[in-house]
């Protein structure tokens, strides 16, 4: 195979890397995979024509293994759980370069930075959406239930702080209240934002999720998935509203049976240019 028709994969947690790596080999690319330890599935190394395990850091080993197999173009797929930075890095020569001329070390100047190195040896890191566009987030309500008066005002109300905390590159989820906000998610994630907001407000917290301004689509899209549901189930939260065509929506099917049985809305929310919301 050419260069070209091989794609980079670095692989975190979650199913994000297996779909991509089974679409891009129907699209007739050769998967080159590396997969982080700790993180990622070990079920990839089956869907990977060249495959290998990193740890945490691990900068030049990815270019040397993409570089060996031909890789131009490379994307960026699934989680890492972020408070691993404090306890489980094993950086190569490379990565702690990089490292170290980082100033703030937050999601987005993290991954930019990683985008740039890879960049500067020749490897083009590409949209994550690559072959699966129609993982997008829809528009609309996506469950039987539909949001109140009273839910659509928390929506609108969560929707500015979300896109506030997005601004400062803290999160992209908050839980609120009563136009009161509950929980904002930061280094731990949004599962356990959730837990942390629905056991305060209960069966009447409202989850709010959008892309941070400016949100680079090559990596850290927000997502949603069953696990998100199940979350909310525990949390008695009662809705979800999700920035339409920003996000990933994974196990739809799933998804909107479990939001039904449990009464929780899901909707997906659409920002129009004068900053007005409609789904």
């Amino acid at each position: 195979m050419t260069a070209k028709s091989s794609i980079g994969v670095i692989a975190g947690g979650g199913q994000f890397p297996k779909l991509f790596a089974e679409a891009a080999r129907r699209a007739g690319r050769q998967v080159v995979l590396v997969a982080h330890q700790g993180e990622s599935w070990p079920e990839l190394e089956q869907l990977a024509d060249h495959f290998c395990w990193v740890k945490l850091g691990q900068l030049g080993r990815i270019i040397s293994f993409f570089k060996e197999h031909g890789v131009v173009e490379a994307v960026f797929l699934g989680t890492i759980t972020k408070t691993r930075i404090f306890r489980d890095v094993w950086p190569d020569l490379k990565g702690l370069t990089l490292w170290n001329k980082i100033d703030i070390r937050q999601d987005d100047a993290i991954l930019r930075a990683v985008a740039g190195a890879l960049e500067k040896e020749g490897i083009k890191v590409l949209p994550s959406t690559l072959y699966l566009e129609e993982l997008l987030f829809p528009r609309g309500v996506l469950s039987r239930k539909k949001p109140s008066a009273e839910q659509r005002e928390d929506i609108h109300f969560g929707w500015r702080t979300a896109r506030a905390i997005g601004a400062l590159d803290i999160g992209q989820c908050v839980v609120v209240r009563d136009r009161t906000v509950l929980a904002v998610e930061a280094i731990e994630g949004t599962d356990a934002a959730i837990a942390r907001g629905g056991s305060l407000g209960r069966e009447k917290s409202v989850v709010v999720k959008v892309k941070k301004p400016g949100q680079d689509f090559r990596f850290d899209l927000p997502a949603i998935g069953a696990r998100t549901i199940e979350t909310m189930i525990g949390a008695r939260a009662a809705v979800l509203a999700v920035e339409t065509g920003q996000a990933l929506l994974f196990d739809r099917p799933a998804v909107q049976a479990m939001a039904d049985r449990a009464g929780i809305v899901v909707v997906g929310v659409e920002e129009r240019p004068d900053g007005t919301l409609s789904w």
